[in-house]
């Protein structure tokens, strides 16, 4: 799959961590990439769901996972998970050194009790 509706390959990521979790002070377990406009959010088993909540509120269909070697993209509408898609502007993943949970020091230690699942 190289062509998907509502992937704009030049958006550029927002940051390196969670816009809305950074901003509140929070943490995650794993970053997604909007493809649309780059905005980065946490996954759906984080606490806060912000790239979900973004897909919602904004009406942008496609995420891309932002982990280290992880090159995968889902389809909100379609419901559809893909192997591959387009290239997207670099960088392609956050830091290699961020951890994972993240970001260091903002991981509370009884974290995996406090996961959606």
């Amino acid at each position: 799959m190289t062509e998907l509706k509502g992937v704009d390959p030049a958006a550029v990521p927002s940051g390196t961590g969670c816009a809305e979790c950074d901003a509140a002070g929070g943490w995650w377990l794993h970053l997604r990439r909007c493809a649309q406009c780059g905005h980065i959010g946490c996954c759906d088993n984080s606490p806060s769901q912000h790239a979900t909540r973004h897909a919602t509120e904004t009406g942008h269909p496609v995420i891309r996972s932002f982990e280290p070697g992880e090159n995968w993209f889902w389809s909100y509408p379609d419901e559809a998970y893909y192997e591959t898609g387009p290239d997207l502007a670099a960088p392609q993943h956050h830091p290699v050194g961020q951890p994972v949970p993240g970001p260091a020091g903002r991981v509370p230690a009884d974290w995996r009790a406090k996961l959606n699942r």
